[in-house]
């Protein structure tokens, strides 16, 4: 074997070392990037998960607006994402505690009697309005001493919450998307799936509220959404008396 041809089967033999090395980290970076993911949605390999689904807020039970169809396309894209099934339950249909599958329940406490109870349990320091007379607070959310109105097309709030019982790895986490319209869901799930990267290594694998703004929903949709603030501490402790006492313009579900 000549110089030439020795040259040259070391450099083809160099180029299959380094494509194999460059496959093997690319192979060991999505590996490490999908377990990070599946550890914070709580979703392992052929893991099962709760999709709650809501009805719209006058119509028949079983009603799903368009727009919570739309939110959970997204969810379910992502659990597919993680190598694991989605079951969708109706909200008044889905009776299992905390911790056993990871749940994502989508809608307001109006449409979705699961969210009534994740509020109460979960959430203390949260009330919505459900009033069904148009009053100025219809749809307001009171979280702690703020108040955030609805104002229909122009500025909608939304609650994305990821919220564990204990600190233990084993026990599966509950996404709430609690928004004031069936569009600000979709908007927070699509946030989700967007960002959970970033929301991750702000908040570790642990609980977390965020109050999202969607921003002129009649022109942009569910795509202008505005992080307003954390809102963990105030979420999680009990409102005051004063307000959770009952008031014509507000009511506590």
């Amino acid at each position: 074997m000549n110089d030439d041809v020795r040259n040259i089967v070391l450099g083809v033999v160099a180029a299959g070392i380094s494509a194999a090395l460059g496959w093997v980290a690319r192979t060991y970076l999505w590996k490490r990037r999908l377990r990070r993911k599946q550890a914070f949605f709580g979703l392992p390999d052929n893991s099962e998960s709760l999709l709650v689904v809501n009805r719209g807020a006058s119509g028949p039970e079983l009603t799903v607006m368009r727009y919570d169809v739309f939110a959970l396309l997204e969810l379910a894209a992502l659990i597919k994402d993680c190598g694991a099934q989605a079951q969708v339950v109706a909200h008044d249909a889905a009776r299992q505690g905390f911790g056993e599958r990871t749940e994502f329940c989508v809608g307001g406490p109006a449409s979705n009697r699961r969210m009534t109870a994740h509020l109460a349990s979960l959430l203390p320091g949260v009330r919505v309005n459900v009033d069904a007379e148009p009053t100025p607070d219809r749809g307001a959310f009171q979280i702690g001493s703020e108040r955030y109105r609805l104002e229909g097309g122009v500025a909608e709030y939304v609650l994305l919450a990821r919220l564990t019982v204990d600190a233990s790895p084993h026990n599966r986490p509950v996404f709430l998307f609690c928004g004031q319209t069936a569009i600000t869901n979709q908007a927070a799930t699509r946030y989700l799936a967007r960002h959970h990267e970033r929301l991750r290594r702000k908040h570790g694998n642990g609980s977390f509220v965020v109050l999202l703004k969607v921003v002129n929903s009649h022109a942009y949709g569910p795509d202008v959404v505005e992080e307003v603030a954390e809102v963990t501490r105030a979420a999680r402790a009990p409102l005051p008396a004063q307000a959770t006492a009952p008031r014509s313009s507000h009511r506590a579900t």
